[in-house]
């Protein structure tokens, strides 16, 4: 058995039920994952009000949760390619669930700061070992579909965060809408049990009888398939162990370097949009209620528009189809600054959440299937770990505009000029090649 063979069966099966809970799973844990990161949008206004926080210093604490995704992005996921994906996945969840729930007994806005950072390197480590794991077990001819369906947690998420909101915010304050996150703490006895490994990481480090246990459960005669004549690509054989290290090698370092700036401005857009959005709509005279209803929009547009988006790559393929996104995303970006009719203003916002939010999950779908099995993790976590500094970036630069009584316009025109450089920079990246694919010697082991 070797790990070209796993994989081209892997690749060649049918989606069944082991592929269903797999991305049950993986949406489940995004879901909440982005329903910690996108409640502090829904929070902030109560928490400016009870603490007297100034703008700057609201982003500022937005900022801390993004400074601490960068950490989780890169380090968690060089682990995860390292030590395994699942127990990497596990405990980002139980940081960042932790976290965010003691963050709602927070009495100032240190301790809050603080809690948001530890959450937010859980936020950084679940994403990229998630993505890794539906790449390697998805079938070929669903992966960006699946991928992209699991992505859409996020948008779960994020129309979850101002629902409950809207629960608690007027009734019970907005310490209830923190302690919510803890649920997933609930389900890690079932994580534990449920959730499989690495296939590469299984063969890799001699764990046959596990691989084997969790290849039946894909089909119970895989030994039948695998033992046939399946076409395998050729591939380049490297030998250098450090993950990170091949993410700059066999032509891979501009690749990589343009797929960073893409997450940074990519990020800029999503949590400064996911942070202000609310406070931009009060700014051009809408209730709370009503801004909040906007994010929903946002949010919901990202999810039809993901799935949707998942379908028609793979059919037609993701490069052109991202870039074209983002490109349309500017337009709406900068449309919303003008006043328009209500109607048109949904509209704006749903395509914007489409090609800003729906956009980066295609992104980190296309990403992952970019990069080799064994530095996925390492390479998806690089390019998330870069954007948070683009998404630590958003947050404060729109509380420095609305701190400066910048026009609405001027704030979204802001959020828009991002899109044309991720655009532009997407144009750069070289079309992948079997020779770009990095397999150690160690990792073709034989049973």
């Amino acid at each position: 058995m070797t790990s070209l063979s796993v994989k081209n069966f892997l690749e060649a099966s049918k989606f069944k039920r082991f592929h269903i809970g797999l991305l049950l799973w993986g949406l489940f844990i995004i879901s909440f994952e982005g329903y910690d990161l996108v409640v502090f949008g829904s929070v902030i206004p109560s928490l400016t009000k009870e603490w007297g926080l100034s703008p700057i210093q609201a982003g500022l604490m937005s900022s801390y949760g993004l400074f601490g995704m960068m950490f989780g992005s890169i380090i968690l996921s060089l682990l995860a390619d390292q030590f395994g994906r699942k127990p990497l996945i596990i405990t980002s969840v139980i940081f960042f669930s932790v976290a965010t729930f003691i963050s709602g007994c927070a009495t100032n806005a240190t301790l809050f700061s603080l809690c948001r950072f530890l959450a937010g390197i859980g936020f950084g480590g679940a994403l990229p070992s998630v993505i890794s794991l539906l790449t390697e077990y998805m079938p070929k001819t669903n992966k960006n579909k699946t991928i992209t369906l699991a992505l859409t947690g996020n948008q779960v998420g994020g129309i979850l965060a101002p629902l409950v909101g809207m629960i608690f915010l007027t009734t019970s304050g907005w310490r209830p809408v923190l302690w919510f996150s803890g649920i997933p703490l609930l389900f890690i006895p079932f994580m534990l049990k449920h959730l499989p490994e690495s296939p590469i990481f299984m063969l890799r480090n001699g764990k046959l009888d596990e691989l084997e246990r969790t290849l039946t459960k894909v089909n119970p005669e895989y030994r039948t398939l695998m033992n046939d004549n399946m076409p395998e690509p050729e591939m380049k054989t490297g030998t250098n162990k450090i993950p990170f290290v091949a993410l700059f090698q066999n032509k891979l370092a501009l690749t990589t370097s343009l797929f960073c700036i893409v997450y940074f401005m990519g990020l800029l857009m999503i949590y400064g949009l996911n942070t202000w959005l609310p406070k931009l709509m009060q700014a051009a005279g809408y209730p709370l209620l009503s801004s909040l209803g906007f994010a929903l929009v946002l949010n919901g547009g990202a999810l039809l528009g993901t799935i949707v988006t998942g379908v028609i790559a793979d059919k037609k393929g993701s490069k052109a189809l991202i870039t074209g996104l983002y490109v349309l995303g500017a337009l709406c970006l900068a449309l919303m600054g003008y006043k328009s009719n209500l109607f048109l203003l949904y509209l704006l916002i749903a395509i914007a959440g489409i090609c800003t939010m729906g956009n980066q999950n295609l992104l980190n779908a296309f990403v992952s299937q970019y990069y080799p099995a064994n530095v996925r993790s390492t390479g998806v976590g690089l390019a998330n770990g870069i954007g948070r500094l683009g998404g630590m970036i958003g947050p404060t630069m729109g509380g420095m505009l609305l701190s400066a009584k910048a026009p609405v316009i001027i704030c979204f025109i802001a959020f828009a000029l991002p899109c044309v450089i991720a655009a532009l920079a997407l144009l750069g990246v070289r079309k992948k090649h079997e020779e770009t694919v990095v397999i150690p010697p160690e990792a073709e082991l034989t049973s």
